[in-house]
């Protein structure tokens, strides 16, 4: 269906993602899943793209990612997420559904032993329930992921978030659950845990597990007492200083094993303390992990006769495919906006290779065959025409493939 091209530069319009409803702002639902691993209900927030946008009439599917501590996290993450993957169609990550798991017991759940004491981090009080972390995680792969599988448009592509306790979750499962998620983001993870446990035998983990497929990013605060620094701190050996030196101490580990395959990156954040570093960790974390998602292109591809930006494009999602291990394509509304803006400047042969790319792509959506349609028409071939919105309107009846297969046929 033909779109008014309103700058060569904004070639993809797309529809807040985030609802409108009796005058509220909704950006998801609360779901619910009964857990017989927790024994418990556990409450999910759920995000899902809103994909009904102008043009667009395929059915998606989407990655997810899982947020741990949901309730503290999920709107800045929703938010950064529908920012950065609807940039007027230069995206910097994909659309993503959010699964938020908010806490019922987050010592029992968020770490992977327990301790019966640890002074002056952690009392007796504190760490009654702990040491619940592998039933959590057991929680998470057995009954949650499969139930947002089939109950929500999923990809097969996975991300896990956590930060402090949910950060030292994040690092037991890429040690001990690697391939439960594709990949991971851990914020000032509280490597401290049980006299740095976890860490003591991530280091033998990580000299002898393969990672291929596996990505890792992990963001640093600054937690020093002021005269510190990230150099004096290392040979500190007072409690105070116990938190970032355990992590300090994993990042080291992990940079010196560079044969796992293991895809990794870490930021320490100088001007962030503990609670201000999990939004731009997870900005830097996006970037980093979707770093060949994003497509640029020029001026110069769209006007330059020599440049083949059809096979540019379709060489560009080739690559994102390998990156989330399936087919991706580029949306449907993208690809209509080229297709339209090739046909208003008269340039058919790569209107066409538009046209047709969506045709092949999304072959269940009755919107590609009208504007192959469309194209046909411009180029007075008028039976490929009448081919195109007759398969529009078998997909689904619409009044514009109608009124246009009609006056094609004379009726």
């Amino acid at each position: 269906m033909k779109k008014i091209i309103l700058s060569i530069l904004i070639l993809f319009f797309s529809a807040s993602a985030i609802a409108q409803v009796n005058n509220k702002v909704i950006i998801g639902t609360i779901d619910s899943i009964q857990s017989k691993v927790l024994n418990e209900q556990r409450k999910i927030w759920i995000y899902v793209p809103n994909n009904f946008q102008v043009g667009i009439y395929s059915k998606q599917r989407y990655p997810v990612l899982y947020l741990l501590d949901g309730d503290s996290h999920f709107y800045s993450v929703v938010g950064m997420i529908q920012q950065l993957s609807q940039v007027n169609g230069n995206t910097i990550c994909p659309e993503m559904i959010v699964v938020g798991i908010p806490n019922t017991d987050r010592t029992r759940d968020l770490t992977p032993t327990h301790v019966d004491a640890d002074p002056p981090m952690v009392d007796s009080a504190f760490s009654k329930t702990s040491g619940g972390g592998e039933n959590f995680v057991s929680f998470i792969e057995k009954e949650l992921i499969p139930y947002i599988d089939s109950a929500y448009p999923t990809q097969p592509y996975k991300m896990l978030i956590g930060h402090s306790f949910g950060g030292l979750t994040v690092m037991n499962i890429v040690m001990n659950h690697t391939k439960l998620f594709n990949s991971y983001i851990s914020i000032d993870p509280s490597m401290w845990w049980d006299k740095m446990n976890l860490l003591k035998s991530s280091k033998k983990v990580l000299a002898e597990k393969k990672f291929a497929g596996t990505t890792l990013y992990v963001g640093i605060a600054n937690t020093m007492n002021e005269g510190m620094d990230i150099t004096k701190v290392q040979k500190d050996t007072s409690t105070t200083t116990r938190h970032i030196r355990s992590i300090l101490e994993l990042d080291k580990i992990i940079k010196s094993e560079t044969k796992n395959g293991l895809r990794y990156e870490s930021k320490y954040y100088s001007s962030d303390d503990h609670g201000s570093v999990p939004l731009i960790a997870e900005y830097d974390a996006f970037r980093f992990i979707f770093d060949k998602y994003r497509l640029k292109l020029s001026s110069k591809d769209f006007f330059d006769s020599t440049i083949d930006i059809a096979k540019k494009i379709e060489y560009h999602y080739a690559e994102v495919s390998k990156l989330f291990g399936y087919k991706v394509f580029p949306t449907e509304g993208f690809i209509n906006e080229y297709g339209y803006a090739f046909l208003q400047q008269k340039k058919y042969d790569k209107a066409g290779r538009f046209f047709k790319m969506n045709v092949d792509n999304y072959p269940e959506s009755f919107n590609v065959y009208d504007s192959y349609g469309d194209y046909f028409l411009a180029i007075d071939n008028k039976p490929k025409a009448i081919e195109n919105f007759k398969k529009a309107l078998s997909i689904k009846e619409n009044p514009e493939s109608r009124q246009k297969l009609n006056k094609l046929l004379g009726l």
